[in-house]
């Protein structure tokens, strides 16, 4: 069925969502818990990467969270999400959240993120997403700045990679002295 124009969507115009955080998602400082505020950033960037892919989404990797500032229980909290870069059945979101004081009106960056979600059919089979339309120089900004972003994690999980077959699966063929040696070198790290 074809939508009437007035409700025409743009599935390229960002996704938002504000909610107030409650008691029920405060940490023993009273503050609101960073992983209540994970389950919501990934809700966050799964509504807005199913949206833009007309598919269910899976997430991926979940990379760069900066906990800018802590949130207070009682504050209105808006998440703005965008897509920044599409692969071909892989999209960062990009997320930053906005507290806002509801009695003062202050409003603070706490969280920004990017997510790494891919599009998957009715067989959970990886699915084709739109190409991404960059129609402003903002969307041009965050597309270049995906893209480092992306060869940055590929440089990531490949080293990621060789440390693990070098130091765990292969052991390093390393003495127990000489390891000793490399965890004294190194104990800044």
């Amino acid at each position: 069925m074809q939508r009437p124009d007035e409700l025409k969507i743009n599935y390229c115009d960002p996704i938002t969502m504000t909610m107030l955080m409650t008691p029920d998602m405060a940490n023993f400082s009273g503050k609101v818990h960073g992983g209540a505020l994970l389950k919501i950033l990934d809700q966050v960037a799964y509504a807005c990467a199913s949206h833009y892919s007309g598919n269910y989404v899976v997430t991926l990797s979940v990379d760069q969270v900066y906990f800018k500032a802590p949130v207070q229980v009682g504050e209105l909290v808006t998440f703005y999400s965008s897509i920044n870069h599409v692969g071909n059945s892989t999209m960062e979101v990009g997320v930053k959240v906005i507290a806002e004081n509801i009695h003062s009106g202050e409003r603070r960056h706490t969280i920004s993120c990017f997510f790494t979600m891919v599009a998957v059919d009715a067989e959970g089979n990886a699915a084709a997403v739109p190409e991404i339309k960059l129609t402003t120089d903002k969307d041009k900004q965050r597309y270049i700045a995906a893209s480092m972003r992306k060869q940055l994690r590929k440089e990531y999980r490949d080293r990621v990679e060789e440390i693990h077959d070098k130091w765990t699966e292969n052991k390093a063929n390393l003495s127990s002295e000489e390891m000793d040696a490399w965890i004294k070198e190194h104990a800044e790290l």
